[in-house]
Order: structure tokens, then sequence, then C-alpha cells
């Protein structure tokens, strides 16, 4: 259940649903598996799963959701083979190739009658909102992925107020910096990992991996011009990550001190582990985002500002 990934929404006004609300609204739209003919379903499950018996879970004030998608696999080399064979035998027959409309609508059939034998894939998405914080933290580096969750919990709440989280600094900007100065910023450290593109053409790219990023090597790509869009930090709250120029956080490493800590308690079920981790987990976090925002200048609230601090 820790979270690998990290895309983080400001909510623009109070949270106010309960718990119990937040439940009763996503059991109305509970996952249910793709009939015969469906090619995706999405729904919410219960995040501790089989041990689980309520949609959502919470600890620390904080509700965490998990939304689940299934997906029917038909390659398109399947559906083009059966296609061939269906002209093959209207070639032999009617002694004509069938139009391109014709062969549209014969794919569309075939699709049809593939879909019920299908293998099916399933993922699960994890979420959680932190009504003191006002925050709402998914665990994907995906934006696809992570609008997809929001707009559905959007439909199943009724409302969800929530904008990226954004910095006051140009993340870009503010990156390039620090490899130019060869240091990171207070409470975290340069990891051996950046991506560097050119100023004048952004498809110039160069990665680094397991390198000194204060070399005079990189030093130089900077002062040709390139920028920095992506780097590995390490937080002192014992946290190694990457972080683009989006504020997107991945690649997620806790540490010997954090994993310590959810070691110190002892628990008697998966269920109880995933309360520990959640606990500890949202705990770290909420010391480890406003580290984040003050390495990029501080949050950007823009208009917010009167209403994040009605809402705090």
């Amino acid at each position: 259940m820790w979270f690998k990934n990290l895309l983080i929404y400001r909510f623009t006004k109070p949270f106010t649903l309960t718990a119990e609300e937040v439940n009763e609204k996503l059991a109305e739209k509970c996952f249910t598996p793709c009939n015969s003919q469906d090619v995706s379903s999405y729904g919410w499950t219960m995040p501790l799963g089989s041990q689980g018996s309520e949609y959502i879970h919470t600890t620390n004030g904080c509700i965490m959701v998990c939304a689940q998608k299934q997906d029917k696999i038909l390659p398109a080399s399947v559906v083009n083979e059966v296609l061939a064979e269906k002209i093959e035998e209207i070639k032999a027959a009617e002694d004509r190739v069938p139009s391109r409309k014709e062969r549209s609508d014969m794919k569309d059939e075939i699709t049809f009658s593939l879909i019920p034998r299908a293998f099916t894939r399933s993922s699960r998405s994890f979420a959680y909102i932190a009504p003191e914080q006002g925050l709402l933290i998914v665990n994907s580096g995906s934006h696809n992925r992570a609008e997809e969750l929001l707009n559905f919990l959007r439909e199943s709440l009724g409302s969800l107020p929530v904008i990226p989280l954004k910095a006051k600094n140009v993340a870009q900007h503010q990156m390039t910096e620090w490899l130019a100065q060869g240091s990171a910023p207070a409470g975290f450290e340069l990891g051996g990992e950046c991506e560097l593109r050119d100023k004048a053409d952004e498809s110039a790219v160069i990665r680094c991996k397991n390198q000194n990023l204060c070399t005079t090597e990189i030093t130089n790509h900077i002062q040709t011009g390139m920028f920095v869009n992506k780097i590995a930090l390490r937080w002192t709250g014992d946290i190694e990550f990457i972080v683009d120029d989006q504020l997107t956080i991945k690649r997620l490493n806790f540490g010997d001190l954090i994993q310590d800590k959810v070691g110190d308690v002892n628990t008697e079920s998966a269920a109880d582990q995933f309360d520990v981790d959640f606990a500890i987990m949202s705990a770290e976090f909420a010391k480890f985002i406003p580290a984040v925002l003050e390495a990029f200048g501080g949050e950007d609230l823009g208009d917010q500002d009167e209403v994040i601090s009605t809402a705090a």
C-alpha cells in the first residue's frame, strides 16, 4: 500500500463530508466486473480488499479510497487475422474485394463477437483525502490515470473542488539553479540522477544516472543553455524520490528510519498492517509535502489564500 508516486491536489474549498458520508456515496458506485459485452469497468472497491467491509479506510483524520478498473484485452492482431480470413472468403465466393466501409463494418462485428472471449486485466488506484491539510494525494505518476480517478470521485461525491498543487518558483528554474550552485535546498540532498533538456530544442535530452551531479561536465551543460527537467533528491526525513517540472513525485523510497517505525508496531493481521502503514505514511507525507513546497519557494495559493486558511 505504500505509495510509490505522488500527484498532489489542493482543495479550493474546505472538504466537509464526513468519512461515513464518503463511504455511503462510494458504495453507490462500487466496482462490478465487466459483463460479456463491456470493454471496461470502473468503480470503487474496498481499500482493505477481502478483509474490509467499507469503501474507505481512515486514520490520522485521512480518508483512503481505492478505485478498481477492469479492461478487456483484445489484441488488434487477433481482430485483423479474423478480418483477413473473412475478406479472403468474400474474394473466393463473390470474386470481389470488400469496400473500405464494408471492411470497417466487418471489423466492428468481429470485435463485438470476440469481446466475450477476451481476457481481462484489472488494476487498482489508491488515493487519500487529508481534510486538515486541504490536500488530495493520488498514488500515481500518470496525470491521465489520476484525472480518471478524480473525475470518478467528483461524480461519486457530487463535487470535488481541487487544483494541482503549485509552487511559487518555476520548477525547472529552481532545479537548474540547484545544479548550477552544486547544492540542494535546506533539508535535502542531491541524488545521483537528473534529466537535462536543451532550451533551444527540448527534444535534445541528456539523462544522467548513478552520477555525481556536481561535476564540471554537468555544470558545463547548464552553462551552454540546458535546463533540469527532473532530478533525484533525498529528504533528510529519510525519503528518496524523483521530482519533475510538474512537481510530480516518482519512485518514492522510504528509508530505514521510517521502516523501523513500521517494524516497531506488532500487528496480527493484514488489515492491522495496512492501518499501521497508512498511519505512518500519511504522517510522514504531512511533513514531506510542505518541505518539498518550501524547496520550490513555498506554495502558490493565488486567490485561494483566504479559502485555504479557512480550511485549515
